[in-house]
């Protein structure tokens, strides 16, 4: 059973920073691919980064910059660190997890954590 716990949400004022965490368990953490997403009401989920199991990182346009994808192997975590936060950062965040070492199977998602900004 793969689990995804997010963790590190809340509020912070415009300018400010957080950092996320996913802690992972349930899978092969180093063979895995994870990102994050965010999503706020009435607005379609949104790649905000990734970081596959090699290391290459990929990052949404509006947070290039300003966010940094990491992940730790030996802990099975996941992390965000977010700077220069605006209140359009304000969203839900999600932790994704792609298995692709098992095939064509469905992405695995976090419960969320809430991040508000503001102004």
């Amino acid at each position: 059973q793969v689990h995804l716990v997010e963790s590190g949400g809340g509020v912070v004022q415009a300018g400010g920073s957080l950092r996320l965490a996913c802690a992972a368990s349930g899978l092969v953490f180093s063979a895995t691919d994870m990102s994050w997403y965010r999503q706020t009401p009435g607005k379609q989920r949104e790649l905000v980064a990734a970081v596959g199991s090699s290391g290459f990182t990929n990052y949404g346009d509006s947070v290039k910059g300003r966010f940094t994808i990491s992940r730790d192997n030996r802990k099975n975590v996941v992390s965000l660190e977010m700077n220069s936060l605006t209140p359009e950062d304000t969203a839900v965040y999600y932790c994704a997890a792609d298995l692709t070492y098992m095939g064509d199977v469905p992405r695995r998602w976090g419960q969320g954590t809430q991040v508000t900004v503001s102004s």
